[in-house]
Formats: C-alpha cells, structure tokens, sequence
C-alpha cells in the first residue's frame, strides 16, 4: 500500500537515527516502528490497571454548600445572618 505520511520533525530525526544504526531503508524502518508501536497499543490496553480515586469520609458538613454566598463568609469568617 502507498500512502503519504507527514511526520513531525522529532520522529523524523529518530527514524532517520534508527535507519542509521540499522543500516535499513526508510520503508523497512517506518514499517517495523509501527508494527512494535501497533503491538504495543494493542497490548497496553489491556494490562493497563484502571486509575482508582480513593475515598475519604470527611464528617458532615460545617456550612451548607447550597448556598454559596453563606459558605463564602463562613470559610472567610465573616458573621453571616
């Protein structure tokens, strides 16, 4: 399959460093680099653990957050009412 790519700059310097190093073409470096990251994302999902918040109970409330104005003044201090 022939297609056209735009490749940012940085990925095109460590293409170009692999292919070096590889002494391979361009095609066969682009080719393996996405076939290892395609394996990787494939995988990645899977064992990935999914993020957790933990859950902390804090009492009942000071102040009544339904209305903001009577929370505002007593976390400032102010004497409401």
């Amino acid at each position: 399959m022939r297609t056209t790519l735009t490749i940012d700059d940085d990925v095109a310097v460590q293409l170009e460093r692999l292919r070096r190093e590889r002494k391979q073409s361009l095609k066969a470096t682009v080719n393996d680099a996405l076939r290892r990251g395609l394996n990787e994302v494939r995988t990645r999902k899977t064992l990935r653990k999914p993020f957790r918040t933990k859950s902390y109970d804090m009492g009942p409330f000071l102040v009544n957050i339904d209305n903001i104005a009577e929370a505002i003044a007593h976390a400032e201090g102010e004497d409401f009412k």
